[in-house]
């Protein structure tokens, strides 16, 4: 079962054009750190912040993003997260200078440890992460895409696990590149290193939208404000059954998945939203993980 004490909710968001202008503003007056992360009425907006060097995930950057993912996550004021990018590349994948043999061994390990605990936390985390992408995502920043709930991409993105080419082929990228598409497809994409347009990404399900460069902020935005119309722990409960079912044998996912609707119907806001329906009104929801008093 599903605890779901650690899903407590807040507010539903609000949030105007104008308010993220000056939001982006402030965002991009401290250029100086890797990663740079601001909230607003439930929305937590993560940008990785080091286009000189394609947004590189090195270990400092995957450090900081870890930070920016876990902080405060269980909090009743957020919603949904956002990760975007500065400069004409989300992530180019891994610092390949972290990576010489002069480096050593112990080091790589922390490289590849970090990014697999980046890349398992965006799913582990109650809420919803949604990947903004315009521009170039490689390698491990193929995988941060991949690993997200929802990715909103331009028509000018391009996607890839080009490893191969460099005599290192993306094997942790694989990881989640390949529960993203299908087999075939990922093993094209990580055999040949060929990137692959943002319309084949959307075909494959690598991306779930693909709009034009100047609609991006706006579509991410209505997604993010349509998560947030909903109960939190509904959306927090049903993130989490998916992620587990996915793994499972189809018996045990169906076993899992009931279990979890029983949980859910215990819910507060189980019981409103179906309540609400049945009444013709809008359901009004308690935002938290309370007990329907009703349900036996």
């Amino acid at each position: 079962m599903i605890s779901g004490g650690l899903y407590k909710a807040s507010y539903l968001l609000k949030c105007s054009g104008a308010s993220w202008r000056i939001l982006r503003r402030k965002m991009s007056a401290a250029s100086s750190s890797l990663t740079l992360r601001e909230q607003q009425d439930g929305i937590r907006r993560i940008v990785l912040n080091n286009p000189e060097k394609r947004n590189a995930l090195s270990l400092p950057m995957l450090e900081s993003l870890r930070e920016n993912l876990r902080t405060d996550s269980l909090s009743d004021d957020l919603r949904v997260i956002i990760i975007s990018a500065r400069g004409p590349v989300f992530s180019a994948g891994h610092d390949l200078k972290e990576l010489t043999a002069a480096r050593g061994r112990d080091y790589h390990s922390r490289v590849f440890q970090t990014c697999s605990e980046v890349m398992t936390l965006i799913q582990d985390i109650p809420v919803p992460v949604i990947a903004m992408v315009n521009g170039v995502a490689t390698a491990a920043g193929c995988q941060l895409v991949a690993s997200c709930d929802i990715a909103i991409a331009t028509d000018k993105s391009t996607f890839a696990t080009p490893g191969v080419n460099v005599g290192l082929f993306c094997s942790t990228p694989g990881v989640a590149l390949g529960r993203a598409v299908p087999r075939k497809v990922a093993m094209l994409m990580l055999l040949t290193g060929r990137p692959v347009s943002a319309q084949d990404a959307l075909l494959h399900g690598l991306v779930s939208k693909v709009v034009p460069e100047e609609q991006l902020e706006q579509e991410t935005l209505a997604v993010a404000r349509r998560v947030c119309e909903s109960s939190r722990p509904v959306v927090a409960l049903g993130k989490a059954v998916f992620h587990r079912q996915v793994t499972l044998g189809r018996d045990a996912a169906y076993a899992s998945a009931a279990a979890a609707m029983l949980e859910n119907l215990t819910l507060r806001d189980g019981q409103e939203g179906i309540r609400a329906f049945l009444e013709k009104r809008k359901p009004v929801w308690s935002n938290t993980d309370a007990v329907d008093t009703n349900t036996h």
